[in-house]
Formats: structure tokens, sequence, C-alpha cells
């Protein structure tokens, strides 16, 4: 770090908490960072010339007289060309023996871009998962969350999305990543021959927690260089963003400040929300979309992380295991994308939006024949075919291992339509039945 060798070392600390030192210290700044006996730490507080630091690996063992170095400025990275197909730690170090990459220097964590600069979101983003191109269509510069369950495959998800997703370049922020994930994400990417388009920030398992912290800010700080100064369209992908948040509970716990809903810190709305609105359109081309996993404890969305997060987000996919075929789908009941009418219809075929419309009601109608089935009832030949045609639109286009375009995505669904459905049940308009019916 430029100028370290400058730096005034001070050796007299006035407090230690689990997580922090305090120490009287002139001419630092906030989010700045230091060595506190040889460990990484960050200012977090400043009160006059008092100054808090959180130390990333805890304070075990540091002494009142331990040497403390600022750095005179906060976390950066070198932003180029050169971050293409690497993978870096959280300070944005390489983690994959690759030399460091040079470029120019940007701090990270910085303000969102200007309003003023930004447009309606109108490119479709196609990721090749029905469950989210045919009913929940994604359009840059948008922000959406994956919910699920912590035993859902939801890093894998991440990765089919980064391969398929057509788009400039792809980066990945992984927050307490086991190991077995962290290597998933790199084999993927190698095989897929896509890693020149993939940045990847990781903090594994048995990294401290407190330094997830960092890696939104870093890959963010990625992605605007290229969006922004390249005129790219950049998806960041951000898992898991539960152990992100737990993250910052831990740290407002060890500064004994006084927790909100669910142990989670009363800052936690504003947290998410400088992370999620660097999503963007800027008018040159260049766009920031950014699909967040957020892991629920027990399905619950009341929690506060789901809850804060659906207030700052353009809607949610929510992954879940259907009971009837075993695949894991994107369920399109509590699926929401609110930003999908500006691409559905214009920037795909005609028929999407019936097509999307006539097959979640057909989807429901089978659920409700489930419900009758379960309670006993006679069902009748209309709700048995229900039944066998929501088994086919689960396996052939909700399943999150499908991998086909829009357009083949609509035929299939007409082709379930003609296999199990007269033209009256589907509810469709005259001109777009008579149009695609017999195709």
């Amino acid at each position: 770090m430029a100028g370290r060798a400058f730096q005034k070392i001070y050796t007299q600390l006035e407090a230690i908490t689990k997580a922090t030192i305090s120490l009287r210290a002139k001419g630092v700044t906030n989010e700045e960072l230091a060595i506190v006996a040889g460990r990484l730490a960050q200012v977090v507080k400043i009160k006059k010339d008092l100054v808090t630091l959180q130390v990333f690996s805890g304070t075990e063992n540091i002494a009142t007289n331990a040497e403390v170095i600022f750095f005179g400025e906060p976390p950066v990275l070198n932003v180029s060309d050169e971050l293409a197909g690497r993978f870096f730690n959280a300070y944005g170090e390489p983690i994959d023996n690759g030399p460091a990459p040079q470029g120019e220097r940007r701090f990270i964590g910085g303000p969102s871009v200007n309003p003023f600069r930004r447009m309606q979101p109108s490119e479709l983003i196609p990721t090749g998962i029905a469950g989210i191109d045919l009913n929940n269509t994604l359009v840059s510069g948008q922000k959406i969350p994956f919910f699920a369950d912590p035993d859902q495959p939801y890093n894998q998800v991440m990765a089919l999305v980064a391969m398929r997703a057509d788009v400039d370049k792809i980066i990945l922020g992984g927050m307490g990543l086991t190991n077995d994930d962290y290597l998933f994400f790199k084999q993927s990417f190698e095989n897929a021959g896509a890693l020149n388009k993939i940045i990847s920030f990781v903090n594994t398992t048995e990294q401290p927690p407190v330094e997830r912290l960092l890696i939104p800010d870093m890959a963010l700080a990625a992605a605007e260089y290229f969006a922004v100064d390249k005129n790219e369209k950049v998806l960041v992908l951000l898992t898991d963003m539960t152990l992100y948040a737990d993250a910052l509970s831990i740290v407002s716990n060890r500064m004994d400040q006084i927790p909100s809903k669910d142990s989670m810190p009363g800052s936690l709305y504003s947290d998410l929300a400088k992370i999620y609105e660097k999503a963007v359109q800027l008018p040159d081309g260049g766009s920031i979309t950014i699909i967040a996993v957020t892991t629920l404890s027990g399905g619950d969305i009341t929690h506060a992380i789901p809850d804060n997060t659906g207030y700052i987000t353009e809607g949610q996919l929510f992954l879940r295991t259907d009971s009837d075929t075993g695949k894991v789908i994107v369920d399109p009941f509590r699926s929401l994308s609110r930003l999908k009418q500006l691409v559905i219809g214009n920037k795909t075929r005609e028929d999407h939006n019936h097509v999307m419309n006539a097959a979640v009601r057909l989807y429901a109608d089978a659920a409700n024949a489930k419900t009758k089935l379960e309670n006993g009832f006679d069902l009748s030949d209309y709700d048995l075919r229900c039944l066998e045609y929501a088994k086919d639109y689960s396996v052939r286009l909700l399943s999150i291992d499908v991998n086909i375009n829009t357009t083949e995505m609509l035929d299939t669904v007409w082709e379930l339509f003609r296999k199990y459905f007269t033209v009256n049940e589907l509810g469709i308009k005259e001109a777009i039945m008579n149009k695609y019916w017999e195709v």
C-alpha cells in the first residue's frame, strides 16, 4: 500500500472488545485500513480523535501496547482488463497463483451512479432457465434476489446463470463459500471455457466472517469499471447475502450496538440498499444487473434479511423442490420480476405474455386439483389433465436444468397446450391462437 512507510506508528490502545480496538489518532479517515499487531483492520468509527477499528480476524491476544499502522486510505482495487478470468480474495489480492493485476486504483464502496445518468432498463438478459426467461424475465440494470432454503442448490443455479447469460462480464461475489463451492465455481467456469469473461471475489468459510463485508464492494467496483468506463453489460452474482448480513450482525454485536429485528443491526436496510442500488442501465449501453442469493431460515420470508431485501429489489426468484417430479424449479407462484413487462412481447415473441399467463393459470388449476385429491374429492377429466400437464411443465420448463432459448420455451408450452387442452380451455386471444395453435 502506497505511503505506508510514512505513516505514524501508534502503540497505545485505549480499549479492546471482541472485535474492535480504540486509540487516539489524528488525520484518520472513515473506512481506512490499518495493521493492528500484524492483523488487518478497518476504521469503523471516529469520535473527535478517538478512532475505533474493526480487526477482521478478531482481537484475541492483542496487547494494549500493540503496534497500529494506518495505510492512509480505504480499500482499493486496481481495475483494468487484467481482472478478467481471475479469482481474488476480499482485499482484491489474487488467490489463483496469478500476478497482482495492474491498473487504475479505485476506492471501493463509493456512491452509486448519479440518477441523472440512469435510463429505464429495456434490454433482455436471457439465462436459458425457463422459470426465469419465460415467467420472470430479467432486464439489464435490474436488481433481484434468489430466495432459497439452505439445502437448495442455489450456487449451482448461480453458476448456470453465469455460464448462460448473454452479457459481456460476469462478476461473482462469494461470501462464506465452502471450499467445495469455491472449487465448484472454479471448475464450472474453467470447463465451460467462460473464464475470460468471469471475475470472482471469494471469501470462504475458513476466513474471518467480517471479511465478507468487503466482497460486494470489491465486486461492484469491478462492475462499475466495465459498465461505466467500458460500456459493457455486466452481471453481478452475490451469494450468500444472508451470510453478509450475519457478518454485519457480528460486528454490530461486538461493538455493543443495540440490535434491531431478528438480532440484525438497525442499519441493515441502508447496508443492503447501498449494494443493490449499484444496479443501473446507462445511456451508452453499459449496465450492472445484480442477482443475489438470500438463503431463508425454514422458508421464512418475514425474517429481517429477506423482508428488507424485498423492499429494495425489483421482485424475487424463489427456488423450491417440486414434490411431484423431484426437480428443483423456479416457483411460478412465489417468483416475480417487476420489470419483465418492459421486455416481454417487444424483445421477445408477441405471444410471450399470453402463453406465460395461460401456462401459469393452468399450473394453478393443477395445484387446486392436487388439493382436491389430497382431501379425498373426485377429480374431473380436466383436473387429471391439469395434473399431467403440471408434471410436464415442471420437468420441461420450470426445472433449473433446462437450457433453451425463449422461442424454444414458447414453442414447448404450445406443444404442452396441444397435448393436454382444447382451444377453449386456454383462454388465449383468438388472433394469437390462430397464429400459433397449429405451428
